[in-house]
């Protein structure tokens, strides 16, 4: 376990290595998660797992030849640059096999990331007969080396993730464009086919960069878990893009110090699992589309919907009646509406009278006030209008129309309550109220 001094030595950046192991991390979750928001929204995020898989026979490809013209094979450029060709590469095949076939683009990533990955291991199974294999420590690009990394390294990432978060602060809109209306921005003269090669080999660059610190595996995460977390967030794309820069950036550095303090847990793995952990949390807790929030909003939703059936259910009894006498109705015919429960009727008539929309002039009786009235005659004509337009438009029976009306009337629109108002007007001038279309139940 580690010990306070340790927990001294991480807090106050006092080791080197350790300033320059979190500070690449952290850049490069920034970079994964700037560049992986236009990925997700692309709906292409398994192209940065082809193409991370893609990179690894231009690893081992780029040993050999460095190998075969005198080198050791262990220069980190030359490595990189086999990566990078082999990234690229896998990208056109991907675009290749989808352009050029009848086969969708899931299909083609598939094909790429199981072919060109079969590939890698193959040469890696010859890397490691060469007499210098064993030592070159290509496995470490698989896995990830994250204590491994130098000032060189860190520098590289650095560089790399200012020029993604210049490119995409210069091309927010076109990308916004691209990933939402491309066959429009192709209408309007924009090169989509170039913007999209564009961010395309923006991927495959930061996916080349991120292969030192968490390996061809475990990148696709930094790439698809941020931007799938900052979608919880916000609607809004340039919040999404800063939210998932932020928790990729944080990810990798809690990451990356958590196993700076255990040294015996890989780096890469703690990164992804603290990814997975904000991911968890933006699921439950995010304000759009959170796990906790659509509760909330279907519970509200579901009390609203019921509080309406039981005004409408007044109005409509005492619209039984000839609207002679006060409208009012007493416990048990109230029960009878619907089928409701005793103890679910309660509660809605406690919501009501708390509302102002109810009074109990005697006892197990309930009659609407003068507020509860109105939103009863509102809550009634807008279900008449929808009962009218679906026997007129869709062919409904009237027997049936009522709980098809009941599935629509709680989420109209203004726009569209007043379109049914000229339908109502010109159908039947002289009401404001419209007759029911069926008969009640009794």
């Amino acid at each position: 376990m580690p010990t306070l001094d340790d927990l001294l030595r991480l807090l106050t950046l006092r080791d080197y290595n350790t300033r320059v192991v979190l500070l690449g991390t952290m850049l490069l979750g920034w970079a994964c998660g700037m560049i992986g928001s236009f990925l997700l929204l692309r709906k292409r995020s398994l192209m940065g797992d082809a193409i991370s898989h893609a990179t690894l026979p231009g690893i081992a490809g780029a040993f050999m030849l460095m190998v075969a013209f005198g080198g050791s094979g262990k220069s980190l450029p030359g490595l990189l640059l086999g990566a990078l060709l082999a990234g690229l590469l896998g990208m056109v095949s991907v675009v290749a096999i989808r352009g050029l076939s009848r086969i969708k683009e899931d299909a083609a990533l598939g094909i790429v990331l199981s072919v060109y990955f079969g590939i890698g291991m193959a040469l890696l199974g010859i890397v490691q007969k060469y007499d210098t294999g064993s030592a070159a420590g290509l496995q470490a690009f698989i896995y990830g080396k994250t204590a491994s990394m130098l000032d060189s390294d860190a520098w590289l990432i650095g560089i790399t993730a200012a020029a993604v978060a210049l490119l995409c602060a210069m091309l927010l809109k076109e990308f916004t464009l691209l990933c939402f209306d491309q066959a429009f921005a192709g209408a309007q003269g924009w090169p989509v086919r170039r913007l999209d090669l564009l961010l395309m080999g923006m991927v495959v660059v930061v996916t080349v960069i991120g292969l030192q610190a968490v390996g061809l595996i475990l990148i696709i995460a930094l790439l698809i878990i941020p931007p799938a977390a900052a979608r919880f967030w916000t609607h809004r794309l340039w919040r999404m893009v800063i939210i998932s820069a932020a928790i990729g950036a944080g990810s990798s550095l809690i990451g990356a110090a958590a196993s700076a303090l255990l040294p015996r847990l890989p780096a890469g793995a703690l990164i992804v699992c603290v990814a997975a952990a904000f991911f968890l949390a933006s699921m439950i807790f995010g304000p759009c589309g959170g796990i906790l929030v659509r509760l909330l909003q279907q519970t509200r939703l579901h009390r609203k919907v019921a509080r309406q059936h039981l005004l409408r259910g007044l109005y409509e009894v005492w619209e039984s009646r000839g609207r002679q006498g006060p409208p009012e109705a007493d416990w048990h015919t109230m029960l009878a509406m619907r089928s409701w429960k005793a103890g679910r009727l309660h509660r809605l008539l406690r919501q009501a009278r708390r509302r102002g929309h109810l009074t109990m002039p005697a006892p197990l009786t309930y009659r609407l006030t003068e507020r509860g009235l109105a939103e009863a005659r509102r809550l009634v004509h807008n279900h008449r209008l929808w009962e009218i337009y679906l026997i007129t438009h869709a062919d409904m029976a009237a027997s049936r129309v009522d709980r098809d009306a009941d599935k629509l009337e709680h989420v109209l629109e203004p726009e569209v309550v007043a379109q049914l108002e000229r339908e109502l007007a010109r159908q039947h001038p002289h009401l404001a109220t419209p007759h029911s279309p069926h008969p009640l139940e009794s």
